[in-house]
């Protein structure tokens, strides 16, 4: 896990193995099988998490139960209601797992700590946020913009490995589509 975890975070920064060891000691191991939650709508949101293994999906549902899905989150990738994080509020998401899944998580007071002794995590989180709007950007202008065959083939292009991973019916909602349609769509690809 700390291979993985501080590689991750080397893309970024560099860091001296004392350093590291002041990170590493400020996040939490968790493991959680296919179909557990981490996050639940209505509930404090504790952590945000490292994906160290596995496949999650943050979603919403709505009013009439229909559940919406925000992203996917898989090896590398962090995920959290960070509006609920950051504000310590009830989640307006839930983070499920699509597989058993191994997280690094890391607690709000956690995360000041190591901001404010270490500079240079300050540096990587707003990497990491700078690329997470820019990510969120480029999905709102492509469902806006784009028609549903554009959308998939983006996906495949951006994400191939997460595709084959994640169900034909997850896809749909994330794509915006009904499961029909991405069949046809995927069958014409």
């Amino acid at each position: 896990m700390q291979e993985v975890l501080r590689a991750h975070l080397e893309q970024i920064i560099p860091l001296t193995d004392e350093e590291f060891t002041f990170i590493e000691s400020h996040f939490i191991l968790k493991k959680y099988k296919k179909h557990q939650f981490l996050i639940q709508e209505g509930m404090p949101v504790k952590y945000v998490y490292f994906v160290v293994s596995g496949l999650l999906k943050l979603i919403h549902t709505d009013d009439t139960g229909k559940q919406q899905i925000i992203s996917f989150a898989m090896e590398d990738w962090w995920e959290s209601d960070y509006q609920a994080f950051y504000t310590q509020t009830e989640a307006t998401f839930s983070l499920d797992c699509i597989e058993d899944s191994v997280v690094l998580g890391l607690s709000l007071e956690s995360y000041q700590t190591l901001c404010e002794h270490l500079p240079k995590m300050e540096h990587f989180f707003l990497q990491k946020a700078n690329r997470g709007y820019m990510a969120l950007q480029r999905r709102l202008l492509s469902l806006m913009t784009s028609q549903a065959k554009e959308r998939y083939q983006q996906l495949i292009h951006q994400y191939p490995t997460l595709v084959q991973r994640v169900p034909k019916t997850l896809l749909a909602s994330y794509l915006g589509v009904s499961r029909e349609t991405l069949s046809r769509l995927s069958f014409g690809v």
